[in-house]
This record gives C-alpha cells, structure tokens and sequence, in this order.
C-alpha cells in the first residue's frame, strides 16, 4: 500500500512511517521543509495550494497529521496558529483529491478527544454530542474535522485521538517532570478523567484505519480505561519511586502553566473516553490498563 503522510515529518508521523515501512507499505511524506537523509521519501508543499505534490494522494492513502502542537499558551493568536495550521492543510488535501480521477482509496484523518470538551462524568463514545469549547480545544477540532467533510476517498475514519504516551514526547515529559521536581500529586480535584493511549496502540489503530473496510466515520483511539488524574498521578510517582505530594490547587496550575508557556486547561479539563467502535470490531489492545503502559514508557 502507498501511504501519503501530510505532517509527517513530526514526531508522530515519523513513528506512523517507521511503523508503515517495516511492515512494507510505500510511505511517502509530504513536508514544508524536506529533510536531507530522510529514511522516506519527501515530497514539497506548502499545506495551503494544491501543487504538483496532489498526483502523490491518486489510488493511495492518505494519512492527515498536519497541525500545529497544542502545548502552548491559550491566546488569540495561539489559537489561531492551532486552527490554521490544521484547517488550510486539510483544505488543500481535499481540493487536491477532488482534482484526481482515481481519487485516494482510504483517507485517515486525525482529530482530538478534546472536541467533547469538559466532559465531566460523562462515557463518552463516538455517539456523543461534540462541545462548544473551551475555544483552543473543541473551537480547534469542530473546523479541523469540518474541512475534511465530504472529501473525495473510498473510505474515511476521523480517529479522535486521545494523550499518547510515548517515550521522549512532550506530553509524558511534562508529567515526568512534575513528578520528578516534587510536584506530582493530583491537580486541582484530581477527579478530572484523562483518556490516555500508549503509542504501541496509536499505531495498531492506525494500521486498523488503514486496513479494515467495515471502519469509517468517527472512531476514537483511546485505551478502554481511562483513569482519574488522581490516579495518573499516584501510578507516575510509584513507578519514578517518588514520596507522596501535595495536590496542586487550580490556581497554581494556572500560575505554573503560565510559566513553563503551555495551556493549563490541559490538566485542569477531563474527558471519559471509551473506544466504543474499536471494541464492537474485536481490537485487541496492548496496553489496556495505565499501570504496564507507563512503565513500559519509562523504561525504553
């Protein structure tokens, strides 16, 4: 299979093309800046016009990853930056598939859990009502999977993605060390839920997305347990062998957020996720529950 990556050259699609290779699809990324000594072929584009780089999307798969990374202050044009960057590259995908006569045979477009929002005590599965806000996260997502509505492709799976937990990726390292400079108890109430996804599964879903005729629509990619950030936090300080810590008031959450320049409604804002559709399919997953796959994180 010859597999289109947009976005692929950051740390997630360079997981997602290793992955695709060994198992011996053609993966082909498409990239603002081609890198020299790439494993994958590069080809340019600008992720606004449709170039040359569209004959690449004919009879192929595509995979969408485009975006800017959500780790950042929530501010006007903070926002802004996470908007565009994921809306004009899918826009572009799309005319461009729509100037194809053999248009891609499976399109994969990537999302976030995020979309429902504060979810509170809610299950929430892929039948669930999307959120207003807050602004930077379902204001981001609802216009995001908006520009791949009705895109010319056999197939199409939104996988609404939750935290992956991947060795070396800002999300675990900010986690990590909160816990290792003495700050790892809960956050706030600490009752928030966190829908959590090791990167071993995040790559098992995707080849599913890729592969499996009977998935389309949305889909979501999370383990099937998430847990309270009480609990993600006590599990992160038993496997670092660090001493219960005190629980950090929103207030402080904020104030902290503020400066290490990221977005406190991260840790503050929950969501109970299950995945509803991969479970009526038969997915298997690797890690299942939070204890294995934190600890597998830790030690690679």
């Amino acid at each position: 299979m010859k597999v289109v990556l947009a976005g692929g050259s950051g740390a997630l699609g360079r997981r997602i093309a290793a992955d695709l290779t060994e198992r011996g699809d053609e993966v082909v990324i498409l990239t603002r800046s081609p890198r020299p000594g790439s494993p994958w072929r590069q080809v340019a584009w600008d992720g606004v016009t449709v170039g040359e780089w569209a004959g690449e999307l004919a009879g192929a798969a595509v995979v969408n990853l485009a975006g800017e990374l959500v780790d950042r202050p929530p501010t006007r044009a903070g926002i802004e930056l996470l908007t565009r960057s994921r809306v004009q590259p899918t826009r572009a995908l799309a005319e461009a598939a729509a100037t194809l006569g053999a248009p891609p045979e499976v399109w994969v477009q990537m999302s976030t859990l995020a979309i429902y929002g504060d979810g509170g005590e809610d299950v929430i599965d892929e039948t669930h009502p999307v959120a207003d806000g807050p602004p930077q996260m379902a204001g981001v997502a609802r216009p995001w999977e908006a520009a791949a509505d009705g895109v010319r492709a056999g197939r199409t799976v939104v996988l609404r993605t939750a935290v992956v937990f991947d060795p070396g990726t800002p999300a675990l390292g900010r986690l990590t060390g909160l816990v290792r400079w003495g700050l790892g108890g809960r956050i706030a109430s600490g009752r928030q839920w966190v829908s959590w996804l090791h990167i071993t599964d995040l790559l098992a879903i995707v080849r599913r997305a890729l592969d499996d005729p009977g998935l389309a629509g949305v889909v979501h990619a999370t383990s099937p347990n998430p847990v309270r950030n009480s609990e993600l936090m006590a599990t992160l300080r038993d496997l670092l062998h660090r001493p219960v810590a005190p629980p950090t008031p929103a207030l402080l959450a904020r104030a902290g957020a503020w400066v290490l320049r990221t977005d406190p409604e991260l840790a503050l804002t929950g969501r109970r996720c299950v995945p509803a559709r991969l479970r009526e399919a038969g997915h298997t997953f690797a890690y299942p529950e939070l204890r294995p796959a934190l600890a597998a994180c830790l030690t690679s």
